[in-house]
């Protein structure tokens, strides 16, 4: 028998998703959104964004169901987070609250979930005083989540604050979920001498048990042992939803053909495999004397190369000669995915490692900050799909010399040597790993329609 029809009008369920305003966390924020709006097209989905992040991605094309809001941003440029990053965290943690708060009374729909950057732990207090869950969302490797959480284990067995150029080698086997791990490969605000970072992440993850789901941008089975320790740690679901990478747009890569931009036309005109793509991150960089080796050795090398170096991409581009490209600005996931290309010489951040192995590609490892360190042991150490370029620095600061640069680079993209192709497989059969936890029944579709199901529930 039919149900009997109703003069209540159809309610809509109401996500707002609230990203950290970088891009390291706006990215993947935004493709967890997409994901979930491809999914379930009459979910209403309201990205919180600071103006700054509003222009930078406000005309980047989105499902009709995902909309922008604004609060005003936490420090004036961008300038100055990079200045200060300590401060910019904490501003995020003091300046963004209120004016969310205030957004959230405007707003016409009630909302009946929220999604916040892990690093946003006011979203959880706001939620909680409201009854609406609030799901976490960590953009980084759940290794990473792990030892950022165990920090206190570090101090109670004497391994925090340590001096990286003397320690930097020894292991530790005490963090839940990671067999063994090198001091050098902890995050870098473990032996930072500015200790502020610090105390702000010990403020995030004591607030973090007061969420009610948390969200990790890995893959299952590329952290399985981590995973399974997370769980015993916290009483709610943790959800792998990996790779938060746009990977829906990749749906025609016949545009190779056809796209307009100048670098695609380039990469056309190259041979398989023969071209190392180049990109140090879109907010920390090096310094310009290390770029300006990078430049000479990539010349010396005599390597095919597309370098994405932003505001001095002209000044490189005069200094690398006509061997490579460099250029400002690239669609970094079809440029990986481009057969032309070879391998990735990366900072490590989380999100670039994902698209690089969603290619399948080999990758030279040169962090700078914060997690990439721990990835580049991933990446290296456990999964054997790149090379370390900082292995023989002594110290941190260290500039890697332009003939080392030349070396390492002919030596990763000879095709013929035997540890090219070997990593070149492994990074294949990751790809495909990836591709099976997107897949209809992977591990991280039936958590992203898992999760799907606690959102609409609330509508019942």
């Amino acid at each position: 028998m039919a149900p009997a029809a109703t003069s209540e009008p159809i309610r809509v369920c109401h996500v707002v998703a609230v990203p950290y305003p970088g891009r390291g966390h706006v990215n993947p924020m935004m493709n967890l959104c997409k994901l979930l709006a491809s999914s379930k097209p009459d979910l209403l989905i309201t990205v919180v964004l600071t103006e700054e992040w509003l222009g930078l991605i406000g005309a980047e094309e989105k499902p009709p169901s995902i909309r922008f809001a604004t609060i005003p941003n936490v420090l004036p440029s961008e300038q100055e987070r990079a200045a200060d990053m300590p401060s910019f965290v904490g501003a995020t943690q003091t300046k963004m609250g209120e004016p969310f708060e205030r957004l959230m009374e405007r707003l016409v729909e009630p909302v009946h979930f929220i999604i916040a950057d892990t690093f946003l732990f006011w979203a959880i207090e706001f939620g909680n005083r409201r009854n609406i869950p609030v799901a976490s969302l960590w953009p980084m490797p759940a290794s990473v989540f792990s030892l950022f959480y165990h920090l206190d284990l570090l101090e109670r067995n004497g391994d925090h604050p340590f001096d990286v150029s003397e320690r930097g080698e020894e292991r530790i086997d005490y963090v839940p979920g990671i067999k063994s791990i090198r001091l050098i490969d902890i995050p870098s605000i473990a032996y930072m001498k500015d200790q502020r970072l610090i105390t702000l992440v010990r403020r995030i993850f004591f607030n973090l048990t007061n969420a009610q789901y948390l969200l990790i941008s890995s893959i299952y089975e590329l952290e399985p042992q981590m995973m399974e320790a997370l769980k015993q740690e916290f009483p709610f679901p943790i959800y792998t939803f990996g790779p938060a990478i746009p990977y829906l747009n990749l749906q025609n890569l016949t545009s190779f053909s056809t796209n307009q931009s100048d670098y695609f036309a380039w990469l056309n005109s190259q041979p398989p495999s023969s071209v190392l793509y180049v990109s140090l991150g879109s907010f920390l960089s090096v310094s310009q004397a290390q770029m300006d080796e990078i430049a000479d050795g990539l010349r010396a090398s005599g390597v095919r190369f597309l370098w994405v170096a932003r505001g001095e991409a002209k000044r490189l581009q005069e200094r690398c000669g006509e061997t490579g490209k460099v250029v400002p600005w690239c669609e970094q996931l079809k440029v990986l995915c481009h057969p032309s290309v070879g391998g990735f010489w990366t900072h490590g951040g989380w999100n670039s490692t994902m698209e690089c192995i969603f290619a399948g590609l080999p990758m030279i490892c040169f962090p700078i900050i914060l997690d990439q360190t721990t990835i580049r042991k991933h990446v290296v150490e456990d999964w054997k799909i790149g090379l370390d370029a900082k292995k023989n620095l002594q110290a941190p600061g260290d500039l890697l010399k332009s003939g080392e640069i030349a070396q390492l680079v002919k030596k990763f993209m000879d095709l013929e040597s035997f540890e090219r192709r070997e990593m070149t497989g492994r990074a294949k059969e990751f790809g495909e790993t990836i591709r099976e936890a997107i897949s209809d029944g992977g591990s991280s579709m039936t958590n992203l329609a898992s999760l799907l199901n606690h959102i609409v529930c609330r509508l019942k």
